[in-house]
């Protein structure tokens, strides 16, 4: 049974999850619209990553005994300048996400909840690799600078990105992993 302040607490995160998703659409759009398809693949993967990040929350909230609340999601931005300075929200954004998930973390081990430590403890490793994932783009896309050639190859290397989780979640979150990525 889940405690007010982790119920509150985690219904917050999930709408931020949620948030995310929308982002990850709205640079997946952009990326399309300016003719970078392997940006937009890219960005579609990462989407449907935080969907299933959203509906883990929100499979863990009502298992708990809680109540899911849904509240109005912000729209994203929609214009880029740049690659990299989609990228480098998009590292923004994640270093946001890891905060709030440590927030989390501390909520849970203040109200000795364990198994939302044990439920979060997945969290704060994935927020490890999506900020890594990140800062490595970064990187590439500082390296090819200005160089249409280079960012055209990193682009068909981000075309090659596939989704490796399940994008189908009516069954539930667990039965949907049970399936795999072609659920």
């Amino acid at each position: 049974m889940l405690t007010k302040n982790i119920e509150e607490a985690l219904n917050g995160q999930l709408s931020r999850e949620l948030y995310s998703a929308y982002l990850y659409l709205s640079m997946s759009a952009h990326s399309t619209n300016i003719g970078l398809k392997g940006f937009a693949n890219w960005f579609m993967v990462q989407y449907h990553e935080e969907m299933f990040h959203a509906m883990k929350f929100y499979e863990y909230i009502n298992l708990q005994g809680g109540k899911v609340a849904l509240t109005a999601l912000a729209q994203p931005p929609a214009e880029f300048e740049s690659p990299l300075e989609m990228f480098t929200k998009t590292l923004e954004h994640e270093r946001f996400i890891t905060k709030s998930i440590n927030g989390l973390m501390e909520l849970a081990i203040a109200e000795k909840d364990h198994a939302t430590q044990i439920f979060l403890q997945w969290y704060v490793t994935e927020q490890v690799e999506e900020e890594s994932n990140d800062n490595e783009i970064i990187a590439r896309l500082r390296i090819a600078g200005s160089d249409p050639q280079a960012l055209m190859m990193l682009d068909r290397e981000l075309a090659a990105r596939m989704t490796t989780i399940p994008t189908e979640f009516s069954k539930g979150v667990q039965a949907a992993a049970a399936k795999g990525p072609a659920a």
